[in-house]
This record gives C-alpha cells, sequence and structure tokens, in this order.
C-alpha cells in the first residue's frame, strides 16, 4: 500500500471493512476485529491509527510489531487459523501497521478468551456477538451445516403427503412402500434427511422434507413459497391489481402420461403467472390457439427455481415477484453463499447451499446435473429473443434478477 492510498483511506473513516487502532491495546481487541470481518467480507485493520483517522504510529518497532500481530493475535486468540496479509506504510506521522483479511472460507471464526470462543460479526464499523440464527448462518455459508436439514419444531410425519413422497420414492430407489406402514416410511424419510431427530427424543419434519413433500409448508416456514405482488405501473405502489401469496410443496405428482395430477410449486406459481403475463391467440395457421408469454416462459421457471432451491432458509422474508409495466423482478432472501459473486454465478461457478433440494429437484428433473441455467440459458435465451440482458443485484439480504419487457 502506498501513502497516498493509506491516507485516502484514513479519510474516509471507519466503515465494515475499515477499522483503526492503537498498537497498544489488548490482543483479543484487535482479534475481535479480525474475526467479526473474517466473517463478514474481510476488511484491513490499521494499527497506529486513532478513532479519528489521527496518524499516531506504531509504539512497537517493525519486528515486535509484526511478531505479536501474527504470534500472539493470529495464533492464539483466533479460531479457526486466519493468515493475514501483513504490512507497513512509512508516513512523516509515524509507521502505520496494515492487516488485511479476506473473507473467511471457514466459518465461523471466533475469538477464543478466556477458554470460551466468542463469534462476533461486523454490522457497519460496530461489532457484535452472534446470536444463534447468526452463528447457523455463519456454518451454512461454509458449508459445515445445511439448514435444510434443521429440525421444524411441532411437525410429525402427518404434515408430510404421503402420495407425493412415496410416488418420488418409488421411481427414483425402485422400492414400492406399505402406505400403511409408517415406521418403514419414518425410516426412509430420515435416510434422505427429509425428517431428523428433535432434542433426542421424538422425530420431526426436516425444513427440506416440508418444503418437498409438505402438506402445508406455509404452516410451520412462514418463509416458504412465494408472494407474487402485480403492480399497475413502472413504480410500486400501495394499489395493486394483485397481491397474493402461492404456497405448497416443491414435489408434485404426474401419472404415465406426464400429466400432473398434483401441481408442485413451481406450476402453481407459473400457473398464476400465466394469467397475469400471457394472453391467448389465434396461431399463424389460423387453426389452432397459442399462448403468447411477455416474457420466455422458460426463462421465468428458471428463476423461479433457482430463487426456490438457492435461497437461505434461515432467513425469515418470503421470496418476492414483483411485476411492473416494464418488468418483471424476483427476489430471493439471503446473500450469497461465502465467496461466491454474482460474476462467478455468470461464469458457471457453484455452491451448494442446499444439496437435498438440489438433488431431488433434478430427480424431478426441475434443474439438470450442470447446474448452468443462467449461463446456458437464461442469458442466450433472453438475447435470442431480443430482450435486453437481465439486471442483478446483490446485498447482504437477497439476490434479484430484474428481467426488462421487450
Amino acid at each position: 500500500m502506498t501513502q497516498a492510498e493509506l491516507f485516502d483511506i484514513l479519510a474516509n473513516g471507519e466503515n465494515s471493512g475499515v477499522e483503526f487502532k492503537r498498537d497498544d491495546v489488548r490482543p483479543e481487541k484487535i482479534a475481535r476485529e479480525v474475526v467479526a470481518m473474517a466473517n463478514f467480507k474481510g476488511g484491513r485493520v490499521f494499527l497506529g491509527v486513532e478513532d479519528d483517522g489521527t496518524i499516531s504510529g506504531l509504539t512497537r518497532n517493525a519486528t515486535d510489531c509484526e511478531k505479536w500481530v501474527m504470534d500472539t493475535i493470529f495464533r492464539h486468540y483466533i479460531d479457526p487459523q486466519i493468515i493475514p496479509f501483513y504490512e507497513e506504510v512509512v508516513t512523516p506521522n509515524g509507521v502505520v501497521a496494515v492487516i488485511t483479511i479476506e473473507q473467511g472460507t471457514t466459518k465461523p471464526y471466533a475469538v477464543m478468551h478466556n477458554e470460551r470462543p466468542d463469534i462476533y460479526i461486523r454490522t457497519g464499523s460496530i461489532n457484535q456477538l452472534a446470536t444463534r440464527e447468526q452463528i447457523i448462518r455463519l456454518a451454512q455459508e461454509s458449508g459445515f451445516i445445511h439448514a435444510e436439514t434443521l429440525p421444524v419444531s411441532g411437525s410429525s410425519i402427518s404434515d408430510i403427503d404421503l402420495a407425493l413422497f412415496l410416488n418420488y420414492y418409488k421411481k427414483n430407489y425402485d422400492e414400492t412402500l406399505d402406505p400403511d406402514d409408517y415406521e418403514m416410511i419414518k425410516q426412509r424419510l430420515l435416510q434422505l434427511d427429509l425428517m431428523a431427530n428433535h432434542e433426542g427424543k421424538t422425530f420431526v419434519c426436516s425444513l427440506a422434507g416440508l418444503l418437498l413433500f409438505g402438506k402445508h409448508p406455509l404452516r410451520f416456514l412462514h418463509q416458504s413459497g412465494f408472494r407474487i405482488i402485480h403492480y399497475s405501473g413502472s413504480e410500486q405502489s400501495i394499489n395493486t391489481q394483485s397481491d397474493e401469496v402461492v404456497s405448497g410443496a416443491i414435489a408434485e405428482l404426474k401419472n404415465d402420461f406426464r400429466e400432473i395430477l398434483i401441481p408442485g410449486l413451481v406450476t402453481r406459481i407459473m400457473l398464476n403467472l400465466q394469467e397475469k403475463l400471457s394472453v391467448e391467440a389465434i396461431a399463424s395457421d389460423h387453426i389452432t390457439r397459442e399462448r403468447n408469454w411477455e416474457y420466455p416462459p422458460e426463462i421465468l421457471r428458471e428463476l423461479i427455481v433457482n430463487a426456490l432451491i438457492h435461497r437461505d432458509y434461515t432467513k425469515a422474508n418470503q421470496n418476492r415477484i414483483e411485476i411492473f409495466a416494464d418488468r418483471i423482478e424476483i427476489t430471493s432472501f439471503g446473500r450469497l453463499p461465502n465467496t461466491l459473486t454474482i460474476e462467478k454465478i455468470m461464469a458457471g461457478q457453484q455452491y451448494p447451499r442446499n444439496p437435498i433440494l438440489i438433488r431431488i429437484t433434478k430427480d424431478y428433473g426441475f434443474i439438470d446435473d450442470r447446474g448452468l441455467g443462467i449461463r446456458r440459458k437464461v442469458l442466450p435465451i433472453l438475447k435470442q429473443n431480443g430482450f435486453k440482458e437481465p439486471f442483478f443485484e446483490q446485498t447482504d439480504d437477497y439476490l434479484k434478477i430484474v428481467v426488462f419487457k421487450k
């Protein structure tokens, strides 16, 4: 880092990725900053700088400071291990040490103090102890746990649509289960992580079990389903043409002729959008009728499936489809997992946040094995049909995809 770059950062003050500290503070205080940044998106800690950005300089010599940072702070106070980039910048007012921390890939990181691990997260320029839900979310981002396997208190096997599950199991595992043998069915559900042991006492549905095969998943999971809002114009407004929630199991039941007997959630959503975004007209042969959509339906279906299976189900928000006069916006809640970015998604990189949902929706043919729907399907079809490239908006709370009308 150059002196000019340092001065520019100091002039802008502290934020979620920048922290100023003297080097005579207790090591656990610096460890707290490092852990919070690693659990977020990474950042830099500047030693030898006052809270207001004024350079006071290191009180330790260069060798002692680097050893103190690497051996004392990072080796003894932070778990799991983080390897930072350490550098020093010489200024007229003293030497500043810069500790650069990348976003961690083995979250959650903790400060080890008094033989107790404390997990911190960063909100703006403030560090806070993580809540239970936030710790679960951090572990999920690293792939250590998957929220879809968590037990759903109050549920039971009676909340599973056995017609859907038995049909799925027969087709994919070549075994016909007796619909009256609840013990055997329960064992199969447990083996597939569709049920879970709750507090070592009872067996309840897992989050994935209810999402995929639940009779009424919305009863237990307020984040399930989609809220579909149809606005009259191009801006959000209190007055809407419609505002409704579409819910139900993701799985569906078809007969041998591929006719849908029990529609799944994706089909229910597409039927809802069909009423709002398509019209039936006479085909070019002047005999048959065809349905004309404002947006390619295969694109809408792909984006809906992605939003269902890749979202963060530790978030209480319900996924949303907002229809405007000039565009449609599909919002999936939860930030992208770990180091995944929009650019990496566009390039075809994957990070399976919900492997059970992915595996079973593949069995249903909702997604393919490559997981390249955005790159191989969405972008080419929009371009071929004369649509603008979609807009992606990523925040710490959601991923939104905007498709513009021609």
